[in-house]
């Protein structure tokens, strides 16, 4: 890397470029963004420019120049820390990992470091890649370690001091373009030149003047130590091995001698008919069959016959110990003479090809191509068996919404095939046969809906089961995630909706069948542990009606909906099922509800009822039951994920905010003792709150406790601090004179 980078600056300080000045770009010193030696670009007067790759200190002594650089570029990471004692765990907030390999570690004082792939947690917490930015949680340790690994097999490492009260650590990795160099010089008597050179003094450039260094940005953590290791390793880490090629490349240690570490004997049932293939992918349920056609190729056979061998060798890999059928995705089967008469009637003509079948015989995807060009795409990590997954789905609706005879278990099957795909990058990945070029790629059928058509079946199933005494599994599961958006609604049409009658009637199933399915969320029919909800059931349906509030479409909103939606939250709450979610969604619901109209009663209402029942000084301690509130809270929550400070100060300005409105608005009056109470709470929580002082002394003075007003917005007033804004201050201190001379 340094003689490849100091050639390049030989040939880049001798060689004389102009540059075009554009509109908009000023003349002057532009730095680079990379991390470590800056590159400083100068635009110079006549359309000239000058690049600078290297800066730091130098010492002179005689005729000789030392260079030395005031801050070695070995941490590749910007690393800053967030504390709050009260977290349970540590979050880790990595920037845009993108595609660089990293890992991380974490230790215990002198334990061995356990080290994670970050690919690997963004498999588990973000497997569609949904977000650019990578957040996922560790438990509290001592040390932190944070790994960049070339494709050179030379890693990174920096070990970083994890503080006992850190709440979350947010890291940056910046690539160092550059690099360290070691470089020196002498001066020229002769010539009046400094020559420069790296360490090996040859090629030295010339320079006639030079400038003085900029200081380079630190960050702001500086880690323990950093280090540089080539072909760095740890217990269960990916191996480097060379490829056909000869070039490093990584893989799993395990799959550098599959015959030795993959426990179980994978092989595929390769059928000598396309009757008994089809057939066989039919009984499987979840796979495709891959149909070869290679009829002018002497050897196809044998290569037929390597191609499935490597693919068993990959597939018993993958499942390591046991059958795992997620990795088993495909069948395959040579085409023979005995199958012309199929080929020509599905007009397969091109030889070779491929064909891609569903259990029903259905061709999903041609491509003209050989086996072994789309092996890649065969493995269970590509996302080609996602793009048939969902083209099956749409042809299988298709198939049951047309076929008077389907039964309401293959309806529901049908809905909840589509409702469980992947949201996909492209939507028109399946049907954008007009853009293909490379007749190599592959081609997928393409099925049209009736929006319709699927309106209507999945009105008449929901109004099916209103009667049903147990729920139906997979009418739940299809049903939270339609309300959720994610469902076979946006599966289909890429759509998302305002909710309709049917959305509310498939809701109050949910509700009807509560308990049911709560224990549904623990174990299936079989007692078989199996997750259908991420949160209580509460939390899904009380973050599906607070989603669903702010869409607009067609030009109908989601508070169209108020009634209904407010019914719903009542429900939950009568009920005794609305969690803390479920209130807060309900609240944020009402308030916007309420900002443009001259009064706050039914969200006042429903906020007296949730702090009678939850928060009331009556109910003991304020901050002890808050704190029972706290350990109670679904683990899905932001607030479980936010720490307890942040739960503890909700609630506080809830209350303040309730009470505030009684300020603001004349017609809110009726809850002026309500909010007087409200506003003490708010203060019991969070002391000594300037912002919530002047509430209360508000209402004192409205509740004709005059001298105890002006008593509590003089306190207000001592309080104030430069964190709060000026206009602000400013009010509260006009409102104590204004009680003070009776204009209030």
């Amino acid at each position: 890397m340094r003689n490849f980078i100091w050639s390049f600056l030989m040939i880049f300080c001798l060689i004389s470029v102009s540059y075009s000045q554009t509109k908009g770009i000023e003349k002057g010193s532009y730095l680079s963004t990379n991390k470590g030696q800056k590159i400083k670009l100068n635009l110079l007067e006549d359309n000239k420019y000058e690049l600078v790759f290297y800066s730091g200190d130098y010492k002179i002594k005689g005729d000789s120049l030392l260079f030395s650089q005031a801050v070695k570029s070995g941490a590749s990471f910007d690393v800053a820390f967030k504390n709050d004692k009260n977290a349970k765990k540590v979050k880790i907030k990595f920037l845009d990992p993108s595609y660089y390999t990293f890992y991380i570690g974490t230790q215990n004082g002198a334990e061995p470091v356990q080290y994670q792939k970050i690919t690997d947690i963004r498999a588990k917490v973000d497997p569609d890649w949904v977000q650019i930015d990578l957040e996922f949680e560790i438990d509290r340790v001592d040390f932190l370690y944070l790994v960049y690994e070339d494709y050179q097999g030379e890693s990174k490492i920096s070990k970083y001091a994890l503080p006992k009260e850190a709440s979350e650590v947010t890291v940056k990795y910046e690539l160092d373009a550059l690099g360290d160099i070691n470089i020196s010089g002498y001066f020229d008597k002769k010539t009046n030149e400094l020559m420069i050179s790296e360490q090996t003094g040859k090629n030295p450039i010339a320079f006639v003047n030079a400038k003085d260094a900029q200081p380079d940005k630190t960050s702001n953590i500086i880690p323990l130590e950093n280090k540089t290791v080539s072909n760095w390793t740890y217990p269960g880490k990916e191996a480097l091995v060379k490829d056909d090629f000869g070039t490093e490349v990584s893989v799993d240690s395990a799959y550098a001698d599959v015959a030795t570490t993959s426990k179980i004997d994978f092989k595929f049932k390769i059928e000598d008919n396309l009757k008994k293939a089809i057939t066989a992918t039919k009984d499987s349920k979840s796979k495709f069959l891959i149909v070869a056609v290679d009829g002018k190729n002497p050897s196809a056979k044998a290569d037929f016959d390597t191609f499935v061998k490597d693919q068993e060798t990959q597939v018993g890999y993958n499942m390591y110990d046991v059958y795992n059928p997620q990795y088993d995705v495909f069948n395959y089967y040579l085409t023979t003479a005995n199958d012309k008469k199929w080929l020509k009637s599905n007009k397969i003509t091109e030889n070779p090809s491929l064909a891609i079948l569903n259990g029903d015989g259905v061709i999903l995807a041609t491509s003209k191509s050989k086996l072994s060009d789309k092996q890649s795409e065969f493995s269970y990590y590509d996302e080609f068996a996602k793009k048939l997954n969902r083209v099956n789905a749409f042809y299988t609706f298709d198939k049951v919404s047309k076929n008077k005879k389907a039964t309401d278990a293959d309806i529901i099957s049908a809905f909840k095939q589509a409702s469980i795909l992947d949201i996909p990058y492209e939507y028109e990945s399946t049907d954008a046969v007009a853009q293909e070029v490379n007749p190599a790629d592959f081609k997928f059928a393409k099925v049209t809906l009736d929006k319709k058509v699927v309106s209507q079946t999945w009105k008449k199933t929901i109004e099916a089961h209103q009667k049903d005494t147990k729920p139906n599994r997979d009418l739940v599961e299809t049903i939270l995630r339609e309300i959720k958006n994610v469902g076979f609604t946006k599966q289909f049409f890429n759509e998302e909706r305002v909710f309709n009658d049917t959305d509310f009637l498939a809701i109050d199933y949910l509700l009807k069948h509560y308990d049911d399915i709560e224990k549904m969320n623990i174990e299936d029919e079989n007692g078989n542990a199996l997750a259908l909800l991420k949160g209580s059931l509460s939390f899904e349906i009380s973050s599906a009606l607070q989603q669903n509030s702010a869409i607009t479409t067609e030009g109908v909103t989601g508070k169209a909906n108020q009634n209904k939606i407010i019914a719903i939250y009542k429900k939950l709450i009568a009920t005794g099922k609305g969690s803390f979610d479920c209130y807060k969604a309900y609240f944020d619901y009402l308030s916007s509800e309420t900002e443009n109209s001259i009064d706050d009663i039914a969200y006042l209402k429903e906020f007296s009822s949730y702090f009678n029942t939850y928060l009331g000084t009556d109910k003991g301690n304020a901050i002890e039951k808050l704190d029972e509130m706290y350990s109670g809270l679904d683990e899905s929550s932001d607030y479980s994920y936010n720490g307890w400070n942040a739960f503890k100060e909700y609630h506080s300005n809830l209350s303040n905010s309730a009470a505030w409105s009684i300020v603001l608005k004349p017609a809110n009056s009726k809850f002026l003792k309500s909010a007087i109470s409200w506003s003490e709470y708010s203060l019991v929580v969070t002391k000594n709150n300037p912002y919530y002082l002047d509430t209360l002394a508000q209402l004192y003075y409205k509740d004709d406790q005059k001298q105890k007003a002006i008593e509590t917005q003089t306190l207000a007033v001592k309080f104030l601090t430069s964190e709060v804004e000026q206009e602000t201050a400013t009010e509260i201190k006009e409102t104590l004179s204004k009680m003070q001379n009776g204009t209030y």
